[in-house]
């Protein structure tokens, strides 16, 4: 994987609560291919598909079910990937609607946290 790029207020870390971090580890890897290791600590913890974006999942954080701030999952299909979230443990919280050329749906991961899955149609 290539070296991220460092850019100046670019995201690029994420600590995710966890009840399990094995378990979200599998959950994220299954359904969006991230890439799973251990960090320096020994900790569980993850590099997204692009290796721009890493982290880690903490069981000393709560579940982030209600967020003031909503963070997305770029997904190439998120009929595919609907199914694939339930199917890993996740789930859908508002339903993927077809019709759309911009889709945004939220779920709930195996922690509780709520996330968001985005394709844009008219980009692929």
């Amino acid at each position: 994987m290539p070296e991220p790029t460092s850019v100046h207020g670019k995201i690029c870390y994420i600590e995710m609560p966890a009840t399990d971090a094995d378990a979200s580890a599998e959950f994220y890897q299954t359904v969006f291919g991230w890439s799973i290791r251990a960090d320096a600590a020994g900790t569980t913890a993850f590099d997204d598909t692009t290796g721009e974006v890493s982290g880690l999942w903490d069981t000393n954080r709560t579940a982030v079910d209600d967020p003031g701030m909503l963070i997305s999952i770029m997904v190439k299909d998120s009929v595919t990937t609907a199914e694939a979230i339930v199917g890993a443990g996740g789930t859908m919280m508002t339903p993927v609607d077809p019709d759309q050329d911009e889709v945004i749906a939220t779920f709930r991961d195996p922690a509780g946290n709520l996330l968001s899955i985005y394709e844009n149609r008219d980009m692929a």
